[in-house]
């Protein structure tokens, strides 16, 4: 395999072509048309939390990490109770990217120590970057197609080249989303650490975008779309590394940002029409409407008794009553596991879940 080469290396105007630049302006018109709904949800808590459980189902799924909605939910609400080993590590995603959010926001920067740690949180442990060759990435029928740097001095210096290449703007003369599917490839080309690169890899291009200003949040996740192009996803990686045909890649990448964008839209719209709903007709019916209700009722699709105590700064008396009432007026199922309840957001639960597969 030839040496991974610096992506400052690449001519910039080899992206300026007619097919690249149409599908740049009509990516980058459909992510500042998110950034902008996005904003329009009063508890971004709310997206951050909700959507990021969606990305860590699918970004999980590519990894063969498979779990359903209701799975993921009742571990969130009833972890001691819920011991599915899928949901849990889906659930670690999740964390690993609230981490690596914090820390953009607070530094402005997405460095290679901020990687490692979102990679430590993803799998629980302190390795680090690869130390021991051995890695190679194999096709379906068991065969070696591309075996990354094999030694752990080289893994270093390319990751200290790519976190100069995401935090320093002159480097490369492209649009940030061009450079956000550069970035992706030369990270998945390094592979620097032992487990986790796909999914670590993921939570770095909405993180590069958010470092960007192209998002105030977390909330483009290009997992699912990932998912239903896999073959290509991996061809086109590929391809790349044998033939250098990056144009196809970056086409392929502006338009998971274009679509996913669509579709983030329309699940923000249908929460924010759930949410609204449930304000008016919890205001109009019980004598305990508040904010802090909703936003604890948006924030997780099921809900308990002691998430309500806590968030509403209520008792356990006072909370049972209001989730008792809320599910004897429908707006939340009562479940029961074990000796515990929770909480079931009917209306946040079907935007979640989408519509029953085979429908139109």
């Amino acid at each position: 395999m030839p040496p991974i080469a610096p992506l400052e290396d690449l001519k910039s105007g080899r992206f300026d072509v007619p097919e690249i630049l149409r599908k740049l302006a009509s990516s980058s018109r459909a992510l500042a048309e998110l950034k902008g709904m996005a904003a329009s949800i009063p508890n971004q808590g709310i997206l951050i939390n909700t959507l990021g459980l969606q990305e860590a189902k699918d970004s999980s799924e590519i990894e063969n990490i498979v779990t359903t909605h209701d799975e993921l939910f009742k571990d969130d609400v009833l972890p001691e109770a819920f011991a599915s080993p899928a949901a849990k590590e889906v659930l670690r995603y999740r964390q690993a990217l609230r981490v690596g959010f914090e820390q953009v926001r607070a530094s402005g920067l997405l460095t290679a120590n901020h990687i490692i740690t979102i990679q430590a949180e993803l799998e629980r442990n302190n390795a680090g970057f690869r130390k021991l060759p051995g890695t190679a990435l194999k096709d379906g029928a068991g065969r070696t197609v591309y075996t990354p740097p094999q030694d752990p001095a080289e893994i270093v210096l390319l990751m200290r080249g790519l976190e100069r290449f995401i935090n320093e703007p002159g480097l490369l003369d492209v649009d940030p989303l061009i450079k956000m599917a550069l970035i992706h490839h030369q990270f998945e080309s390094i592979h620097p650490f032992y487990d986790g690169n796909g999914r670590t890899g993921r939570i770095v291009n909405v993180l590069y975008l958010v470092k960007e200003g192209l998002l105030d949040i977390p909330v483009l996740y290009l997992s699912s779309h990932i998912v239903r192009t896999k073959r290509d996803y991996y061809h086109l990686l590929q391809t790349v590394r044998d033939q250098d045909r990056w144009e196809e890649w970056v086409l392929y990448l502006l338009s998971a940002v274009e679509q996913t964008a669509g579709q983030t839209m329309s699940t923000i719209h249908g929460i924010k029409a759930a949410l609204f709903d449930y304000k008016h007709r919890i205001r109009d019916g019980y004598k305990f409407y508040s904010q802090d209700l909703i936003n604890n009722l948006f924030t997780h699709p099921y809900t308990k008794i002691e998430f309500v105590q806590r968030d509403l700064k209520v008792s356990r008396v006072t909370a049972t009553k209001y989730l008792e009432a809320l599910a004897e007026g429908g707006l939340v199922k009562k479940q029961k596991m074990g000796r515990s309840n929770y909480y079931v957001n009917l209306a946040l639960n079907a935007v979640l879940q989408g519509p029953p597969k085979g429908s139109a």
